[in-house]
């Protein structure tokens, strides 16, 4: 069965969430702000559940339609084949955005889309009460400039809901988001990748699962599973080829260390979790420690990945921009080194290196905007006679 899937992602990584699905081996149709959309099959929908490291979520698109009126949106949700989809006992629920829309109540326009899809589902089933006991049906509408895209999401829980971690520092970094930094660094198992300050560890987490061909999604349960549209033999078959991908002997070498010895602690637990704590070498340091160590000084060709703290609080700031500095003068001692920071620092090119980045992304954190600073390592000399 042919369908049309829907990625989301945080603005800015959508370039990264598209790689991933075109490497999936799915046909990109459209690509805006927050959103990804693409043709699958239902092994398709499946597949990208489990696997996509750094999308938020998979949403089954049902349809499109312009609503400048309220009778425009309620015919549109009722023309749409519910019952395809949704049970007598389904559980669904409407969740509304509108941006740049005349239809701007966000409560009026669920009022009127609910009764709509009550109605059509009431022609077909013969049912004037649905007690909503069965399987959830989360449904998004989106209108944008008039224009309504409707969906049912297929992850259920977001897709950073990976399972491993069970305990966090504070104001740890989302999982999707530390998948996608890696993935921007372009780092392979073979190299090097270290987080000096890695906190609860996902950073160094989602290094070794991709270093090691883990799909993010094998230890969770997905909304759509419940449902039936996707039969369970086609879940179980997916699920049994994501196994048969991981590389338990890929050269995967991670340093992950936190001046906290707590961090340190819940980090491990984490990797333990996640099963890849024996490819993540834990440390208690800080990052002058780390700068000093025999770790960093072998490593020809490392990788810095990491989400520093960025002194968003009265008094830390000062703290932060020494660290800053010591970063910067870590990697002007080792000009091998790449480095991959996330930061809301402004001055962050100015004060630790005194020169422009190679590459910056701007991302958001949470709620935080974030300039993602790319240092590219000096590639070594190639040997004498070889081109």
């Amino acid at each position: 069965m042919k369908l049309e899937l829907i990625a989301t992602a945080t603005f800015g990584l959508e370039a990264v969430v598209r790689r991933e699905i075109e490497a999936l081996g799915f046909k990109v149709t459209e690509g805006e702000d927050g959103r990804v959309t693409y043709v699958a099959n239902e092994a398709g929908l499946a597949r990208s559940n489990l696997w996509l490291r750094c999308a938020d979520r998979v949403l089954l698109k049902m349809g499109v339609f312009e609503a400048l009126t309220f009778e425009d949106l309620f015919q549109g949700m009722r023309a749409l084949p519910w019952e395809t989809l949704i049970p007598p006992d389904g559980n669904f629920i409407v969740n509304v955005s509108s941006v740049k829309s005349k239809l701007s109540s966000v409560p009026a326009c669920q009022s009127v889309a609910e009764k709509a899809l009550v109605m059509r589902l009431s022609d077909v089933y013969g049912m004037q009460n649905f007690e909503k006991s069965g399987a959830g049906y989360p449904i998004h509408l989106r209108i944008l400039k008039d224009r309504v895209t409707v969906a049912v999401d297929t992850s259920g829980a977001g897709l950073h809901k990976r399972g491993y971690r069970t305990r966090q520092t504070e104001a740890p970094i989302k999982e999707t988001l530390a998948a996608a930094l890696v993935s921007l660094s372009f780092w392979k198992p073979g190299r090097a990748l270290a987080d000096p300050l890695c906190g609860s560890g996902t950073i160094p987490i989602e290094a070794a699962m991709i270093g090691r061909g883990i799909a993010p999604g094998l230890g969770r349960k997905f909304a759509a599973e419940a449902w039936g549209f996707v039969p369970q033999e086609v879940w179980k078959r997916e699920r049994a080829d994501a196994y048969k991908q991981i590389d338990l002997q890929a050269d995967v070498r991670i340093l992950a260390s936190d001046r906290s010895e707590e961090a340190v602690r819940i980090a491990r637990e984490n990797a333990e979790n996640a099963g890849v704590d024996d490819c993540i070498e834990f440390s208690r340091r800080t990052f002058s420690e780390f700068a000093a160590s025999e770790e960093a000084a072998a490593e020809t060709r490392g990788v810095i990945v990491t989400n520093p703290p960025y002194g968003e609080r009265i008094g830390e700031l000062p703290e932060a921009e020494g660290l800053y500095r010591e970063i910067g003068a870590f990697m002007q001692a080792y000009p091998a080194w790449s480095l991959f920071l996330i930061t809301t620092y402004k001055g962050f090119e100015t004060l630790a290196f005194g020169r422009p980045a190679d590459r910056r992304r701007k991302l958001y954190n949470g709620r935080l905007e974030t300039t993602f600073y790319q240092y590219h390592g000096k590639r070594p000399e190639r040997e004498s006679g070889k081109r």
